[in-house]
């Protein structure tokens, strides 16, 4: 028979730390975690006719729509490196952050109903949205590697800047980060103010062509008001996807402070996101 001092297994209580990321008890809800991360890939376009294709095909016509707008009437000029292919390696990794953003931005409105029926640890949802969003930008970034690969042997001078390769795990990591904490941030707040739910998609479609996605950081301190170059150039995303194509296409460039400070700005991001989130998730069901 148990007494009053049996100790139970587990203890669930909603007083926790602010920033908290339980990572013991995230593994302990490992398969709920990959549960939905499976679910994210397979469901994205489960009744559509193309399917996965869309994976593909989203990149290829944004990057060809770019190519025409930006490079061809805009004059934009990328270097050594075909309009196209440059068009491609930076959407590739924006879409990565966008698909973040917009995954996490609605936590608790889209699973108010889960969250209110059974516990489980809700850092695990914008999470696995993290996660199943790696596996789209792999397959997209192997697409990436292809086209790469054409263009090497059509016979375009092409090179990898092998002395930074190591960074490209970083920049992803940062994108990654960014949106989390971002998305996180903006998940708590659309639990009061469901406007911010309309503005998000909007608003990240303005941010891509402030985070030099369609232009070279060159190109935009050349041709734009020193206002509007000046907020580019300090954007994070900005040096985080001219770092990436830097990497990959040896266009550009980067310097080490401006690395180290979009790191920082990344994980204070993060760390403010989640703190939001963590005081968020005690009472948002009473306001959703």
């Amino acid at each position: 028979m148990k007494t009053t001092q049996d100790k139970w297994l587990f203890e669930i209580s909603s007083k926790q730390k602010l920033v908290s990321f339980n990572f013991t008890e995230i593994w302990r809800y490992r398969d709920l975690l990959f549960l939905f991360v499976k679910r994210d890939i397979i469901t994205a376009y489960k009744q559509t006719i193309l399917g996965p294709l869309w994976y593909v095909i989203q990149p290829l016509f944004t990057s060809v729509i770019f190519t025409l707008i930006f490079n061809n009437l805009g004059q934009i000029k990328t270097g050594n490196v075909d309009p196209f292919l440059f068009n491609l390696t930076g959407i590739t990794l924006w879409n990565y952050f966008k698909q973040c953003l917009t995954g996490t931005s609605n936590t608790f409105t889209k699973n108010q109903n889960i969250f209110g029926k059974v516990y489980f640890p809700r850092a695990i949802m914008p999470l696995s949205v993290t996660i199943s969003n790696l596996v789209k930008f792999g397959i997209q970034f192997l697409i990436l590697v292809g086209f790469y690969v054409f263009y090497l042997i059509k016979g375009d001078n092409l090179s990898v800047s092998f002395n930074y390769l190591m960074l490209l795990p970083l920049y992803v990591f940062m994108m990654a980060l960014f949106g989390l904490g971002f998305g996180m941030l903006l998940s708590a707040m659309t639990t009061k103010y469901r406007d911010l739910t309309v503005l998000v998609g909007f608003g990240v479609q303005l941010l891509m062509y402030l985070s030099a996605v369609p232009y070279p950081l060159s190109e935009a301190k050349d041709k734009f008001p020193t206002t509007v170059a000046t907020l580019v150039e300090y954007n994070p995303l900005s040096q985080i996807i001219e770092g990436f194509r830097f990497v990959v296409l040896n266009v550009g460039s980067i310097e080490v402070s401006k690395i180290f400070i979009t790191l920082i700005i990344c994980i204070l991001t993060f760390l403010i996101g989640l703190v939001i989130f963590n005081k968020t998730e005690k009472s948002f069901i009473d306001t959703v």
